[in-house]
């Protein structure tokens, strides 16, 4: 079964630019979300996907993606998200020989910058640098639902 192996941080300064190796945008949309999984669909530049992604336990969920057609995935952002839509830059970065994903947030999530350690087990090292913030792994107020309602309510208010 796939498995994802995550650890999320702040970013402490910008650091990170200049070993970035690509970058990639990313338009993401929840359809659906119970007991702490979820169903995404998500366009990485012009390729559409589906991720279906378990109960998080430790730093590990379960992760199912597959690949469908732009149409579908631009026809399930328009009409499956309900407003629930992040957009995003992912940034590629090299730290000594390990790839971190830098997710620079737009539209109403505009200014967080959260990176991504992807990990192959859970207890694997990898490099700190100096860009590398306060840990947010597991911490409710960084999910993306959570981050977009907190965002929607300052709009409002």
């Amino acid at each position: 079964m796939p498995v994802e192996i995550e650890r999320k941080f702040l970013v402490a300064s910008d650091g990170w630019k200049r070993n970035t190796i690509k970058s990639i945008r990313l338009r993401d949309g929840l359809i659906a979300a119970v007991d702490g999984r979820k169903v995404r669909v998500r366009i990485a530049d012009d390729r559409g996907m589906l991720t279906v992604k378990g109960a998080r336990t430790g730093y590990a969920r379960d992760e199912f993606e597959y690949a469908i057609p732009l149409v579908d995935a631009e026809a399930m952002l328009a009409h499956h998200c309900e407003g629930r839509i992040v957009t995003k830059t992912r940034h590629l970065v090299r730290e000594e020989g390990f790839t971190f994903e830098v997710d620079v947030y737009g539209d109403l999530l505009d200014g967080i910058i959260i990176a991504e350690a992807e990990l192959s087990f859970a207890n694997q090292t990898f490099p700190r640098p100096s860009w590398l913030g306060e840990e947010v792994t597991g911490r409710s107020e960084y999910k993306k639902i959570n981050m977009l309602r907190a965002r929607m309510k300052l709009s409002i208010d």
